[in-house]
């Protein structure tokens, strides 16, 4: 797979010995299989570590956790909870809009496209990197779940703090990597309309990251989306 990919030269360093595990080759080969027998995948795999080519390792300073791709034509990208420009805002973006809409006043964009975020420093890491069209959670179990445990390994035993939103179990499975004496780490809900209701509203989670991040030197992110042009 590393042969084939394109990665950014930080995480290519950091992660060099997790492509050469045997999950990997068992992923790959997997994938292969998949494309071989006709199924689309979702991301394209150019973008299949897009959320590591936009925001090397060093310049981490929040990471946020989403589940799988979005499964339909279009949508994903390699960022979780973004869409593509001109792709309907899925529901639980929709969600997190309303949430920074209630936590900082930020009103809430108009496009989905969440890349100014990822060059600000904010990691969005799905935990499962591909997905089957119109199948969800269809790569789920196949070694991605390693891989990104890897990756939140990697920026959690940084010297610099950093912000973890874990929203939902299973972004919440990855918080035993990482220590909340020297990181922030946020739990919250799924921002899903089944669970949002439930402790994401009102979490306060982006107010409290950028406090944290002030206090430790870091600078604040600015969560506000420039309008496509």
């Amino acid at each position: 797979m590393s042969s084939e990919i394109k990665l950014e030269e930080s995480w290519r360093h950091a992660l060099a010995e997790e492509f050469e595990q045997p999950y990997m080759r068992d992923l790959r080969a997997f994938l292969v299989a998949e494309r071989e027998a006709g199924k689309r995948i979702y991301p394209r795999a150019s973008n299949w570590f897009r959320a590591l080519d936009l925001t090397p390792l060093n310049k981490v300073r929040v990471v946020i956790l989403g589940q799988d791709p979005y499964h339909g034509p279009g949508q994903a990208h390699g960022l979780c909870f973004s869409v593509q420009p001109g792709v309907k805002i899925p529901p639980s973006l929709v969600n997190i809009y309303k949430e920074l809409k209630g936590d900082l006043g930020i009103e809430p964009a108009r496009h989905g496209f969440l890349e100014s975020w990822a060059e600000q420093g904010v990691l969005l890491l799905n935990s499962v990197l591909t997905v089957e069209d119109g199948k969800a959670a269809s790569h789920a179990g196949r070694g991605w779940e390693r891989f990104t445990d890897a990756v939140v390994r990697r920026v959690a035993e940084r010297p610099d703090p950093a912000v973890f939103m874990l929203w939902g179990s299973h972004a919440q499975r990855k918080a035993g990597f990482v220590d909340g004496s020297r990181h922030l780490v946020l739990k919250s809900v799924h921002p899903s309309p089944l669970s949002a209701h439930g402790g994401f509203f009102g979490s306060k989670h982006f107010s409290r990251a950028n406090v944290f991040l002030e206090s430790s030197g870091l600078g604040p992110v600015d969560w506000r989306l420039p309008a496509l042009t």
